[in-house]
């Protein structure tokens, strides 16, 4: 994509609302624009990176077994009653009438339409097990909706539900989904702290949070230096390795036992950004979703639940991976991998080598964003560095005269001068 076709409206000073650095990068990078309390409009670079993450969310559960469906937005408050959850979530639950006056909520969350869909249509041990998962914008009423997307209240979130016909099957789902969280945002260039925490309004009595470390966290966490020695490439473990690391939040953490030394515990502010549950029969016992087992009896389905914040990653992974001058885009999730910065747009030779780079990259499948503008040089680094595209390529005249380039790694911060076509070489193998 040209810079000069591209709708990137920009902020050049901090905005007086923003209170985090997610929040006031992705004003300023015109990612996002605010509508209403906690109502966003996402605009192309932010969708672009809110797509990717995405992606990774559904190849992942694709890959766990888990298929997707899509449920309405809009639920029949019937099936809230029926579960008994109706008032669970007070006035954070939106309720409204239609036309005939049947009340209608929008969706906070799905256990009851899922498991509506499964006691109507499986009902036999050879349809088990299954989970079956949907990416969809929910809402809750947030008396104090802040920060951004980070606790706005429409957002989009993965959730999947598990049915099993017993304790073991739905054990074995719940293990599957934790090792399918942690790849998940490996994938995305984080390492997320799995810690036991409460059920709250969901149920269940087997629950984990996956926090990403990052100053600006609501919870405080305590967890197991290991942690951080995998998040900075020192370590290597496997998911079962990394299930026996101490972890908790909040006051799940009990100082007079814990099972490591002072000197190897870590104290942090957490952002959760995943969490699993085990429901047990909380919701098919409520609503008789039932199967006949291999006896011929009707069995009572134990379910879990495993939710993502995908929205909400989005400014997890900026708070943990900026620097003063801007975003730093793990390249899973950047929204370009590559930025072409044209140092003088109309001189012939620049314009003929960024137009040959361009072409030869997006012909290989690499993402980018070509700053063909007029604008000055320090405005064009200044944009680059701002919204956190993890290389960019800078062609100036001199540059173009030898057939050379300037080589940028946003995260490092390293520069280096190199052919063309070495550049080319190096972007395809690190893209």
């Amino acid at each position: 994509m040209k810079l000069s076709q591209y709708f990137l409206p920009l902020i050049k000073e901090n905005p007086s609302e923003a209170q985090i650095v997610s929040h006031r990068f992705m004003l300023r990078a015109g990612m996002v624009r605010h509508l209403s309390a906690g109502i966003y409009n996402w605009l192309p670079l932010g969708l672009r990176v809110l797509r990717n993450i995405e992606r990774i969310v559904r190849e992942e559960m694709d890959a766990s077994g888990a298929q997707e469906v899509l449920m309405p937005t809009l639920q029949p408050t019937e099936l809230w009653k029926e579960s008994g959850r109706y008032d669970a979530l007070g006035k954070e639950m939106l309720k409204f009438p239609d036309r005939a006056e049947r009340e209608l909520l929008y969706s906070p969350t799905c256990e009851e339409v899922i498991t509506d869909i499964v006691r109507q249509n499986i009902k036999s041990y050879r349809d088990l097990p299954r989970n079956l998962y949907q990416i969809q914008w929910k809402f809750r009423d947030e008396i104090r909706p802040r920060f951004g997307v980070m606790r706005g209240r429409e957002f989009l979130m993965k959730d999947s539900y598990s049915f099993d016909l017993d304790y073991e099957g739905a054990k074995k789902h719940y293990n599957l989904m934790y090792d399918t969280y942690l790849r998940i945002f490996a994938r995305m260039g984080l390492t997320a702290v799995p810690v036991r925490a409460d059920s709250g309004a969901i149920g269940g009595d087997l629950s984990h949070e996956f926090h990403v470390v990052a100053d600006t966290g609501e919870s405080a966490l305590y967890y197991d230096a290991a942690f951080d020695d995998i998040r900075d490439g020192k370590r290597k473990m496997t998911t079962e390795e990394m299930r026996g690391l101490y972890a908790a939040a909040d006051e799940q953490h009990k100082p007079d036992s814990c099972p490591i030394s002072k000197e190897q515990l870590r104290e942090a502010r957490g952002i959760e950004v995943g969490h699993i549950f085990y429901l047990g029969t909380k919701y098919s016992e409520a609503l008789v979703a039932t199967a006949i087992g291999k006896g011929g009896e009707a069995v009572t389905l134990e379910m879990g639940c495993y939710g993502v914040g995908v929205s909400r990653l989005v400014g997890a992974i900026i708070e943990a991976s900026h620097d003063e001058n801007g975003i730093i885009w793990p390249e899973a999730v950047a929204p370009f991998k590559v930025g072409i910065v044209n140092l003088r747009a109309g001189d012939a030779k620049c314009d003929a080598m960024c137009e040959s780079l361009y072409a030869t990259l997006q012909t290989q499948g690499i993402s980018v964003l070509y700053d063909d503008t007029d604008a000055r040089a320090g405005e064009k680094f200044a944009r680059m560095d701002l919204i956190g595209l993890p290389w960019q390529v800078i062609i100036g005249p001199k540059g173009a005269e030898k057939e050379m380039v300037e080589l940028k790694h946003r995260k490092t911060g390293e520069k280096q001068e190199i052919s063309a076509a070495a550049a080319i070489d190096k972007l395809l193998q690190s893209c």
